[in-house]
């Protein structure tokens, strides 16, 4: 069965990483511009998976990507990589401010809770982070469910809803067990029944 992947492009080199990353599934991928459609064109295309891609710059200039986490929740599973993670945690009502240490093509080992994106990731693993930015304010709607040593937030989970958020570039060749994550974000849709 072909499900329909929708990415949100927020301008970033590593978007097409990403896309390469889930052409190894089952998935008929669209790439579109955060400001090149309207929510109400993404909610048309009826994706089954929602990836909001990375950017350089923050929130507020993420186009149409916010406002689709807050509206697409419980429609579809979403994954935010890095700026889409800010701007999941702003859907929620978080804030985005500057990050303790700028983190470019750095890495650094994450602990996690081994669920959701984490099940079946080693304790810890090492990640691949290109950031300047960081979330705070976090909503009770969310859960931080992995931080670095330094103890800024890795990832979110919704409480309810399959939406998930990474602060890390699960595409990096310096990020460990990236297919293993991406493959635990497809097991929260449609595809669940085809992944071993």
């Amino acid at each position: 069965m072909t499900c329909k992947l929708l990415v949100i492009d927020n301008y970033d080199s590593f978007t097409f990483n990403l896309v390469q990353m889930f052409r190894s599934y089952d998935l008929a991928i669209s790439v579109l511009r955060a400001d090149s459609l309207s929510v109400e064109d993404a909610l048309r295309l009826q994706p089954d998976y929602v990836l909001v891609s990375p950017g350089p710059k923050s929130p507020a200039t993420a186009g149409i990507s916010t406002e689709l986490i807050r509206r697409g929740q419980g429609e579809f599973p979403i994954l935010g990589v890095c700026l889409g993670m800010q701007c999941m945690n702003e859907a929620f009502g978080g804030r985005t401010v500057r990050a303790p240490l700028p983190m470019h093509g750095k890495t650094s080992a994450v602990h996690h809770d081994g669920e959701g994106l984490f099940a079946g990731v080693p304790q810890p693993f090492t990640v691949a982070r290109y950031h300047s930015l960081a979330i705070t304010g976090i909503s009770e709607k969310l859960r931080v469910n992995a931080r670095s040593a330094d103890g800024v937030p890795m990832a979110v989970q919704h409480a309810h809803h399959p939406l998930f958020g990474v602060q890390f570039h699960p595409e990096s060749f310096l990020t460990e067990h990236g297919f293993t994550l991406v493959e635990n974000f497809l097991r929260s849709g449609p595809l669940r029944g085809s992944l071993s």
